[in-house]
């Protein structure tokens, strides 16, 4: 099962949704499966949209918090998206590394989104994650060496 794949269908799902509230959520994420002929994790993205869509208030508001000087109305919808997307998986799941709900987060904004949205997801979710439960402070020495390393 490709789980990146899976979480565009998520990200293209929920972006959709947002523009089109009034829309058919079950009909809008079955278009987006076929556009795939690869193979979806199906599991995951139902659990992630519903997860999502359940804890949408938290997720805003962890957003809020982590970029106070970016109002959610001002946030790109495609920024918001895969905000949500890794929120959810930071802060909701248990089998998804942080690094990895980051990286992805990350990779998606660099595909999807605009020039600096790499950049900005990037920091919110550090700060997102910095102030989690699951924050260990050992990544951030790793994240710095890494830094350091690649210049």
């Amino acid at each position: 099962m490709n789980r990146h794949l899976s979480r565009v269908i998520v990200m293209q799902t929920l972006y959709e949704l947002d523009f089109r509230p009034k829309s058919d959520l079950n009909a809008i994420k079955q278009r987006n499966i076929d556009n795939y002929q690869e193979e979806a994790d199906l599991e995951f993205i139902d659990q992630t949209i519903e997860g999502i869509l359940k804890k949408q208030k938290d997720i805003d508001s962890q957003i809020s918090k982590a970029a106070p000087e970016w109002p959610l109305e001002q946030i790109s919808l495609i920024d918001k998206t895969i905000l949500r997307i890794a929120i959810f998986e930071l802060l909701f799941t248990e089998d998804i590394p942080p690094k990895v709900a980051i990286n992805e987060a990350v990779e998606l904004g660099k595909t999807f989104g605009g020039q600096n949205s790499s950049k900005f997801i990037n920091g919110v979710l550090g700060t997102v994650y910095r102030g989690s439960e699951r924050y260990n402070p050992e990544d951030d020495q790793h994240a710095k060496k890494e830094e350091e390393k690649n210049g």
